[in-house]
């Protein structure tokens, strides 16, 4: 009698065990998505040369240039990603950095993006690669490895800080609109490209962003992705910045409270609305905290849900791209070429990141033209799916089959491709964004 008199009580004690065991599990799930946000300045304490125009030694800092760093964790895999304050990176340079990424830190070069905001006013990094190619006479003065090795090692650096401060996250995403950029290829009456301002050309002025953010709500990192060259100052500026999206982050991150990764798109023919001017103040720098900064910032107080079932499948798309007939190519880049029936191919490193099952995003070590990147955008099955340009290395410009018949900078000095070099990107990306959501 005296052991029925317990049972009760222990059947009770059970199924309450049961029952916090099965919330232990569902709270444990709910957590695996972790994240973290690592900045770090990477402005050089003496005269570098710049990349982006001619060569030029650099005079001083007109604004800090930065690593901001965001690794997130779902469980089972990491993935980095790197928005770095310089111009490009040559894909040898890539290779090094991810080769040693992979080493340390046991990260796949398809989970470790290093993207460049593509500011013109910033220390060159590594070797020339194809700048040597196209523009060999910028590059007589030699490679500046003590700088390189530096934002090698803090990559290196940051990407353990982050591991170290991984916390479980929640992330949204969104798109917003801004209207800082232009089409540059000004067209003349003889139907000849230079590069200028062209209002009526082809554009793409969405913002398509990610929010990183605490499990509690609390901001921790947003990756506004939207195209637009870094070259609201021009030549005769010899002062290190990061430019439009340099400007652009800081703000933002001082209005949010949250570190801003810029990640540029396809823009390869599209220029801010303030160009090539001399000073900070005749290009208007400060106004794009306006023009793309407020706009941000809209785009991501639009944003109302945010989720924690995040799962990371990333992968490498080799795409085989024809090359143009007149392209010579050095020995350092050969690894990237091949040759079939006479002709030069190029082998050209896609990768993509697919997150969840509305949000995809994908990246090419290219500067594109947004025509290409609106019709896979257009044509994706996966509502948010963001292009991420100057990732991962540079092989030039890809123009449109239909602007061959203007030329111009974009088609006739820097684009090592054939004028079908679109369609072919085109069909790979669309088809592997089609096999992800299947």
């Amino acid at each position: 009698m005296i052991l029925y008199r317990y049972i009760p009580a222990l059947l009770f004690l059970f199924s309450y065990k049961q029952t916090v065991n099965a919330q232990t599990a569902q709270n444990s799930n709910a957590t695996l998505f972790r994240a973290a946000v690592v900045k770090i300045n990477i402005s050089p304490d003496k005269p570098k040369q710049l990349l982006g125009y001619n060569a030029r030694l650099s005079t001083g800092i007109h604004d800090s240039i930065y690593h901001r760093i965001a690794l997130i964790d779902d469980g089972k895999s990491q993935f980095v990603i790197v928005s770095t304050e310089i111009c490009l990176i040559s894909p040898t340079e890539y290779d090094r950095v991810a080769s040693s990424v992979q080493k340390k830190l046991k990260i796949s070069p398809a989970n470790f993006w290093w993207a460049c905001t593509h500011t013109h006013s910033a220390p060159e990094v590594g070797p020339p690669g194809f700048g040597e190619v196209f523009l060999g006479n910028r590059y007589k003065h030699p490679i500046d490895t003590a700088y390189s090795n530096f934002i090698e090692t803090s990559i290196i650096n940051g990407i353990v800080e982050a591991r170290k401060n991984l916390v479980p996250a929640r992330l949204a995403k969104g798109w917003g609109f801004a209207q800082a950029n232009i089409n540059r290829r000004g067209i003349d009456v003889n139907g000849r490209a230079s590069l200028g301002l062209n209002p009526e050309g082809p554009v793409d002025r969405r913002i398509g962003l990610i929010r990183l953010e605490k499990a509690d709500g609390s901001p921790m990192a947003l990756l506004a992705n939207y195209p637009v060259h870094g070259t609201v100052l021009g030549p005769p500026f010899v002062e290190v910045s990061g430019d439009a999206p340099g400007i652009v982050s800081q703000y933002v991150e001082q209005k949010t409270g949250a570190v801003v990764l810029f990640i540029n798109g396809a823009a390869g023919n599209l220029a801010p609305i303030y160009s090539v001017y001399p000073t900070p103040q005749s290009g208007h720098l400060g106004e794009f905290r306006v023009l793309l900064g407020d706009r941000i910032i809209a785009a991501n107080e639009k944003i109302l849900t945010s989720t924690d079932a995040i799962k990371i499948k990333s992968g490498i798309l080799n795409v085989n791209i024809k090359a143009k007939d007149s392209l010579n190519i050095t020995k350092e880049l050969k690894q990237y070429t091949s040759t079939k029936e006479n002709k030069s191919i190029i082998h050209l490193p896609v990768r993509y990141l697919k997150l969840s099952d509305d949000l995809v995003l994908w990246s090419a070590p290219i500067e594109l033209f947004c025509e290409v990147s609106n019709f896979i955008r257009d044509q994706s099955p996966f509502p948010y799916t963001f292009y991420y340009g100057y990732t991962n290395g540079w092989f030039g410009y890809m123009p449109t089959e239909d602007a061959w018949k203007n030329g111009g900078y974009e088609v006739d000095v820097v684009n090592p491709f054939s004028p079908v070099a679109e369609y072919e990107l085109k069909n790979a990306v669309t088809s592997q964004l089609q096999s992800l959501k299947e």
